[in-house]
């Protein structure tokens, strides 16, 4: 930074202006106060003063303006020279650092010379720098050990100009590879949310889901049917028992087979006899309970659960991609395990939705409200005018005021007891 100091100090007793690129608010405050040391006065347009951008923008092409900013500060604004300012050569642009992509090294270039006006462009490079340290900085270290060249000797040459942007290639070709890294694993994905919102789309807009629910009765009936009772396994070594437990868990139905009896019968002939058993104590659910009502059931039903089970498989897709990079220590393409597991797990998730909207439907049950008994009181309304007001009730007779008092002190009443009254 310091020859960067240096140079604009230079450009500046000469009055040419100067755009100073840097990549970070850190850099720009800190050559900021350097130039506040040399007592070069000068402007900061980075994100921390972004209100004084248009005002900072406007003037950074006057005479003898020095103009520190960031990247993301004054961009696509045309720097307006002054009047004596192209004899003087232009703006001149000053980066403290080559970036990571020649794109942006270019937008910086291009801040000056536009529009046919005259410009100039520099750009200082450490080998300290984030860029040089990754890439390319061994090389050109072991030339300046060759030349014998001072720690702070500037150099220009083509050589160096090639390796830096021969670093710059390989940061870029490494972004694209974690660009496409990430797009690959976003691919599977947004395949699997394809498939979810179209059938979520139409639970919604399909008015009679009934074939839908029937549909899945027969894939939920047959997938327990590979489990329990297999093709490749002999009848007897069928698991007769936890198909049954699983037939009463799911679709609330009562099935057993007696032992001799499995030599006679198919696994074609039981998967046909449950799908018509589960299908007819469907349509007895929906007699029950009404085609409306089994119909707004339904929908709900899926819909609830279709949402809960997707938010979790993301969840857990998730997880499956914060670790699947380990894969790689064991000789596996992360990507392609990534998609296998996350297809075996989308169709774990299929497998549980249908499972659970049938488990909800099949144990649905509509109870009535209760009527209220209501009593029945007999009202009168009247106005506050027309209202009987209550009347004293009196246990003794009543006494006059000028009758004697009862108390026999000869008194009148009104002048002996009947005050307190």
């Amino acid at each position: 930074l310091s020859a960067v100091v240096e140079e604009i100090e230079e450009c500046y007793h000469k009055g040419q202006p100067v755009l100073v690129g840097t990549i970070s608010i850190e850099k720009s405050e800190l050559l900021s106060n350097m130039l506040k040391r040399k007592g070069i006065p000068h402007e900061v347009l980075n994100a921390k003063y972004h209100e004084k951008e248009a005002e900072i923008v406007a003037k950074a092409g006057r005479k003898g303006a020095v103009t520190i900013a960031t990247n993301m500060a004054g961009r696509g604004t045309d720097i307006v020279l002054g009047d004596v300012v192209p004899k003087l050569g232009g703006l001149h642009i000053i980066g403290t650092e080559r970036h990571e992509a020649r794109r942006i090294d270019n937008q910086l270039r291009g801040r000056s010379g536009r529009q046919g006006d005259p410009g100039s462009s520099k750009f200082y490079i450490s080998l300290e720098d984030d860029l040089m340290r990754l890439f390319g900085a061994d090389n050109i270290k072991g030339i300046m050990d060759r030349l014998g060249l001072e720690e702070d000797q500037p150099i220009e040459h083509a050589m160096i100009t090639r390796s830096i942007e021969n670093a710059q290639k390989k940061v870029e070709a490494r972004n694209f590879d974690i660009r496409k890294h990430v797009l690959e694993y976003d691919n599977v994905m947004n395949t699997q949310r394809e498939v979810m919102y179209s059938q979520r789309r139409q639970v919604l807009e399909n008015e009679n889901l009934k074939d839908s629910i029937m549909e899945m009765i027969a894939e939920v009936i047959d997938r327990l049917l590979d489990i329990y009772a297999a093709k490749e396994i002999h009848p007897e070594e069928w698991d007769i028992k936890g198909l049954s437990e699983y037939l009463l868990d799911i679709f609330q139905l009562k099935y057993t087979i007696e032992e001799d009896r499995l030599e006679n019968i198919s696994r074609e002939d039981i998967l046909e006899m449950l799908i018509e058993k589960a299908q007819a104590a469907y349509d007895k659910k929906e007699t029950e309970l009404g085609s409306d009502t089994m119909r707004e059931l339904e929908r709900y039903i899926m819909l609830k659960i279709v949402d809960q089970k997707w938010m979790d498989h993301i969840d857990a897709m998730d997880q499956l991609r914060e670790g699947i990079g380990l894969r790689a220590y064991g000789q596996r393409d992360p990507v392609i395990e990534y998609k296998f597991e996350g297809y075996e797990m989308f169709q774990d998730m299929i497998k549980n939705i249908q499972e659970d909207t049938l488990r909800y439907l099949f144990r649905v049950q509509v109870k009535a409200a209760p009527e209220r008994r209501q009593k029945t009181y007999s009202m009168s309304y009247s106005h506050n005018d027309d209202a009987e007001k209550p009347q004293p009730v009196r246990k003794q007779k009543k006494i006059g005021r000028n009758a004697p008092c009862p108390c026999g002190s000869g008194k009148k009443y009104k002048k002996c007891c009947g005050r307190t009254v």
